[in-house]
C-alpha cells in the first residue's frame, strides 16, 4: 500500500473531524508556546547561577615585604594543592592602580602603596572552594592544621558564610529549574495525548467497523499516525510563528537598549524552532499510535 494512500485517508479524516482535530492543534500549539518560552528561562537562570558560582574563589594576600621568590614559591605551591584550576597574581602595584582608578582623591592622600601583592585561587569545581581555603589556611587533614602553606601569606580570604549561602542557594536554582523542567515535560506529553486520545474516541466507531471488516492494525493505525504528524507539525509550526513575531516586534528592540534582556545567553532560536518542531511531531504521532491501542480491541 502506498503512502499517498494513507496520507489521502488522514487528511479526509481531518476534514471529517475537524472540531477534534482542531483541538488537538489548539493543545500542541498552547503546549509548544508554553515550551518555547520556558526552555530560554530556565537556560538564562542556570546561565545566572552558574556565573555567580564561576565567581567563587579563595584570596591570598601576602607580607607587604614579600619578595617576587616568594611570590613565584607561594605560587607554585598553591598550584600544587588539591582541586586547584588555576591562580591569578595580582601585584600591589596592579592593586594600586585599579584601587587608584576608583578613588583617585583617597588614595592621592597616601605616601606609599599599602596594598600587597594578591593571588586568587580558582577551585576545578566552585563547591571545592571551602576544602581550597581549608589547605591554604593549614586547617584541612593534609596540613597538620600548623597554619598556611608559607610563611609569606598573610592571611587568606574568610567568606566561608557567603560562600555557602552562594553554593546553598545556586545549587537550589539548579535542581528547581531541573524539576520544573521534568514537570513541564511530562505535563505537556500527558496533555497532548490526552487530547488526542479524546480525538481518537469520537471516531472510535470508524475504527471498530474497519476492524470488523478485517483491516490490520497497522493499516488502521498508520493514517491516525500520519494524522498526529501533521497536526504535531502545524501546531508546532505556528507556535514557532508566534515566538519568531515576538522576538522580531518586542524582544529585539528591548535586547538592544536593555542590558538585562541581551545579557542571558540561551538556546539559539534556530535551535529552539529544531526542538519545538521534533518535541511536537513525535509526541503527536506517539500519542495517536499508543492512545488508538484501545480503540483495536474489539
Amino acid at each position: 500500500m502506498k503512502l499517498g494512500f494513507f496520507l489521502k485517508e488522514a487528511t479526509r479524516s481531518m476534514r471529517r473531524s475537524a472540531a477534534p482535530s482542531f483541538a488537538a492543534l489548539a493543545t500542541v500549539l498552547v503546549t509548544m508556546l508554553v515550551l518555547g518560552v520556558f526552555i530560554p528561562i530556565v537556560q538564562a537562570t542556570n546561565g545566572a547561577a552558574n556565573s555567580v558560582r564561576g565567581k567563587v574563589e579563595v584570596d591570598v594576600y601576602m607580607q607587604t615585604n614579600a619578595t617576587s621568590a616568594d611570590d613565584q614559591r607561594v605560587q607554585h605551591e598553591l598550584l600544587g594543592l588539591p582541586h586547584v584550576r588555576s591562580v591569578q597574581f595580582v601585584s600591589k602595584q596592579q592593586a594600586y592602580q585599579q584601587q587608584a582608578a576608583q578613588d583617585q582623591q583617597a588614595y592621592a592622600l597616601l605616601g606609599s602603596n599599602p596594598l600587597p601583592d594578591t593571588f586568587h585561587v580558582i577551585p576545578d569545581n566552585p563547591s571545592n572552594v571551602l576544602a581550597v581555603h581549608s589547605e591554604i589556611t593549614g586547617s584541612g587533614s593534609s596540613s597538620g592544621g600548623s597554619g598556611p602553606i608559607d610563611s609569606s601569606i598573610n592571611t587568606v580570604s574568610n567568606k566561608q558564610t557567603d560562600t555557602q549561602k552562594i553554593l546553598e542557594v545556586t545549587n537550589l536554582v539548579t535542581i528547581t529549574a531541573a524539576v520544573l523542567t521534568v514537570l513541564l515535560v511530562l505535563a505537556s506529553i500527558l496533555l497532548i495525548a490526552n487530547t488526542i486520545r479524546l480525538s481518537l474516541y469520537a471516531r472510535r466507531r470508524e475504527v471498530e467497523v474497519m476492524k470488523l471488516v478485517g483491516a490490520t492494525d497497522w493499516f488502521i493505525r498508520v493514517p491516525f499516525v500520519i494524522e498526529g504528524v501533521i497536526v504535531g507539525a502545524a501546531g508546532a509550526l505556528l507556535a514557532i510563528a508566534v515566538l519568531g513575531v515576538t522576538k522580531v516586534v518586542l524582544l529585539d528592540p528591548l535586547a538592544s537598549n536593555w542590558t538585562l534582556i541581551a545579557a542571558p545567553r540561551t538556546i539559539g532560536f534556530t535551535f529552539l524552532v529544531v526542538v519545538l518542531l521534533g518535541a511536537g511531531t513525535l509526541v503527536s504521532a506517539v500519542g495517536s499510535g499508543l492512545s488508538l491501542r484501545r480503540f483495536l480491541r474489539v
